[in-house]
């Protein structure tokens, strides 16, 4: 008699083991809707990694254009380019927070790429003696505003996204009015 209860017990030992090892087995397989949602939501598609892109760059060079202003308001001795420099420190500064909440509304994190090359063009201006001063700066500057209209050409190119596009309409004409403004007094100061 003593052996049926424990018959019994192997047996109900042995078919719970083996429902724990189905359920094991069974917890292992991907279900396919947890498996699109993780793919879609760690996949980034190309869309979003060129605005991403945008928004990181553009940052980065709107962070050097403004540097360059302050140092042209504390070093330059011409009137007409502090007073450049200040207009492009106020217009860069409210580019950058324009383009800071569009890219936490997109969850982008502005980082630093290319730091060496901008402050590379900083160490020139700070190095540069009085005489030069201007026409590095203008140079500098130049160059900079070039590589932004470029990047916001760009985007409109390649995004449909309307605040974007709402953004580069809104900040390119005026860009371009900046770089004709310093070219001009780049070929007065010559």
């Amino acid at each position: 008699m003593k052996a049926a209860p424990q018959l019994k017990a192997t047996f109900f030992r042995l078919i719970f083991l083996l429902i724990i090892m189905i359920s094991l087995a069974s917890c292992k397989k991907n279900n396919p809707v947890e498996s699109s949602l993780k793919s879609e939501t760690f996949n980034k598609t190309e869309k979003e990694e060129i605005e991403a892109f945008f928004f990181i760059a553009t940052a980065n060079v709107t962070k050097s254009i403004i540097s360059k202003s302050q140092i042209a308001q504390q070093k330059s001795s011409d009137f007409t380019i502090r007073e450049l420099s200040k207009k492009i420190e106020i217009n860069q500064n409210q580019l950058l927070h324009d383009i800071s909440k569009m890219a936490t509304k997109k969850l982008i994190i502005i980082t630093e790429i290319d730091a060496t090359h901008n402050k590379r063009d900083l160490y020139d201006l700070i190095d540069a003696n009085n005489t030069d001063f201007n026409k590095t700066y203008l140079n500098a500057m130049t160059e900079s505003l070039k590589e932004q209209i470029g990047l916001l050409e760009s985007i409109s190119k390649q995004t449909n996204d309307k605040t974007i596009l709402k953004l580069v309409l809104q900040y390119l004409p005026e860009q371009y009015q900046i770089l004709r403004e310093m070219q001009r007094i780049n070929y007065e100061i010559i």
